[in-house]
């Protein structure tokens, strides 16, 4: 009789301990980004997204170093939670000389043609400087794209003919 009764509370014990491990909740998308975000404070021109527990990063940062401690930083942030980390994030070296705006149509046109090849739903044209972007893209390459045309020194960067997608 005693041994039935120690078998059972055996039973019952393992049953609430398994219970209890496999119902551990994962944490929220939403919750992760909160720490990711309280993880990398220091730099305010990185913009986080989670999905399913991965991890993007976009924006800027000053050097590679700190593209690679903003990366760790994020993982480090819950480390059973993000699942992966897809560093998008673009090294902006800041320059003492002024910036010189290109204004040969040729010229800028020419480096337009040879930046954008990676975009393919994207058209641009220039005129007198200004680069005017036409087409469709993915919400998450639009920085990119705009950051890159930015480096090439137009007058300006027209995207108001962009369709986000």
């Amino acid at each position: 009789m005693n041994l039935k009764r120690i078998f059972s509370v055996l039973v019952v014990s393992i049953a609430l301990l398994s219970g209890t491990i496999a119902c551990k909740s994962k944490i929220s998308d939403a919750d992760l980004k909160a720490k990711v975000e309280t993880a990398i404070q220091s730099n305010p021109n990185v913009q986080v997204e989670v999905k399913d527990g991965v991890v993007t990063l976009n924006g800027t940062v000053g050097s590679d170093d700190e593209k690679a401690q903003v990366e760790s930083s994020a993982k480090a942030a819950d480390t059973k939670g993000v699942k992966s980390v897809v560093n998008n994030l673009v090294v902006n070296s800041i320059s003492t000389e002024p910036i010189q705006v290109n204004t040969n149509d040729a010229d800028l046109s020419a480096k337009v043609l040879e930046f954008t090849k990676d975009f393919p739903s994207v058209k641009t044209a220039v005129v007198d400087g200004v680069i005017t972007v036409t087409g469709e893209l993915e919400q998450a390459r639009v920085q990119a794209l705009k950051m890159g045309l930015d480096a090439l020194n137009p007058k300006k960067v027209d995207m108001s003919g962009l369709i986000v997608k």
